[in-house]
């Protein structure tokens, strides 16, 4: 069988998460993947825990498998490489602040004039135009300016003892999977025209998109004591029969599905309860109305007679479980869930797996994740470049080895010197103390 991607390439100029994301994406699908990394490297391969070769686990989860190249684009023959990867592909990727690439001469127009059919896609906070054009863009920031924080603040309320932003990076993967679903149109759409085309993709706009509860806001709509009925409601926490703890996906406030709770439990009569007779009555008394579910729940012998309940009811539980416990599971044995890849100093990383399965194609797993600039060699004798022009290039500057291993092996040192310092002074302070005692 062959991929769905089988013969696309695909540059891949960006860092850390969205544009990561999205050539992971178009990797998983059958394309071949060429990373091109600054001098600096990824900062991702920072991310803890350090890998001393710079193969951290955040940077194998977006990067395993993708073909690596590392240059200096402030060097001329660092640019001949990238313009001769770049003549070559059919997509590129790229996150920077906008106009950055363009300050190299690699953006869309300079592109397209040597590579018409070559789709591009730019991801940035808040588009390449624009009043925002040029700020900076991180995921919780942008959460916070295109509502999502808000919305959160908002649904939890006085439950949260302070306020806080969400702990995943939403704004990123979702951007990249925008930029994915664009990127494949913009594929369909060549195979008429034969022309690729410029792609911009906020994070901003991908937030509004992505929020079902948008509606509310843009227009005001006050739903009253009744919480939202669809969408990540203010469900209940639970305690199965032997410890599990589980949520309901619907609330016990809301009117209409107050009454599910009812029909599961067989409890016509709570309707009549003067302490939950409103939605308004309910929330004040949720903490009781809780209880009450409770108590019912530990009348069964186990969780999966209390899904059935529920389920029977048309009430959706989950219970929460840890990223290991699911990795575990039953499930995910029959799903492939997980896969491995080296970490490169002979330990493995397990990663999460594909979340599609194609019944007319086959999906090889990524190889290892590379270290920075390791098919330097390799990428520039297919481009063309010859042995003695390689040894130039790497003499000069314009290709780089893996310096990420090198500056994190001096940091290393710099702190091992410095505490055995504090050791010695430590151990000299102490001696003195025994010497005047």
């Amino acid at each position: 069988m062959t991929t769905p991607l089988e013969g696309i390439r695909v540059v891949d100029f960006s860092r850390v998460l969205a544009g990561p994301f999205c050539a992971k994406t178009l990797q998983d699908l059958g394309a071949q993947v060429t990373k091109i990394e600054p001098p600096r490297g990824d900062v991702s391969r920072l991310a803890a825990p350090i890998n001393p070769n710079g193969v951290t686990g955040y940077y194998a989860q977006q990067n395993a498998g993708k073909r690596n190249i590392s240059i200096d684009l402030n060097k001329p023959q660092a640019k001949e490489i990238a313009w001769r990867l770049v003549e070559q592909a059919d997509i590129v990727v790229e996150n920077f602040r906008p106009g950055t690439l363009a300050s190299f001469g690699f953006d869309y127009e300079h592109v397209r004039q040597r590579n018409p059919r070559a789709v591009y896609v730019s991801i940035s906070g808040y588009g390449q135009g624009g009043p925002w054009r040029g700020r900076m863009a991180y995921a919780p920031t942008v959460q916070a300016e295109a509502g999502f924080t808000h919305h959160m603040l908002r649904h939890f309320g006085e439950n949260l003892k302070a306020p806080q932003t969400d702990a995943l990076s939403h704004a990123d993967v979702y951007a990249g999977m925008e930029a994915t679903i664009a990127v494949l149109a913009a594929l369909h759409q060549r195979e008429r025209t034969g022309e690729g085309q410029h792609i911009d993709v906020a994070m901003a706009a991908t937030l509004m998109a992505i929020n079902e509860h948008a509606h509310m806001d843009l227009n005001g709509l006050d739903p009253g004591d009744d919480p939202a009925i669809l969408g990540a409601t203010d469900g209940s926490f639970f305690v199965g029969p032997n410890g599990e703890q589980f949520l309901s996906a619907i609330s016990l406030v809301n009117t209409i599905t107050f009454g599910w709770f009812i029909a599961a439990m067989r409890r016509p009569d709570l309707m009549d309860d003067p302490r939950f007779r409103s939605s308004a009555l309910r929330r004040a008394n949720l903490r009781a109305l809780v209880e009450v579910v409770q108590k019912w729940i530990w009348t069964f012998p186990d969780m999966a007679t209390v899904d059935a309940q529920f389920d029977e009811a048309k009430i959706a539980i989950g219970e929460v479980r840890t990223m290991d416990h699911i990795a575990n599971s039953e499930w995910a044995d029959y799903w492939n869930a997980t896969y491995s890849v080296p970490d490169r100093q002979g330990g493995e990383y397990r990663l999460p797996g594909r979340p599609w399965k194609f019944s007319e194609a086959e999906l090889p797993l990524p190889a290892a994740p590379s270290e920075q600039g390791e098919q330097n060699h390799e990428i520039c004798r297919e481009l063309g470049f010859s042995d003695a022009e390689i040894a130039e290039m790497e003499s000069n500057g314009s290709l780089v080895g893996n310096f990420t291993a090198q500056m994190i092996a001096m940091v290393t040192a710099q702190l091992a010197a410095k505490e055995a310092r504090f050791a010695a002074e430590q151990n000299q302070f102490e001696n003195s103390d025994d010497d005047n005692a």
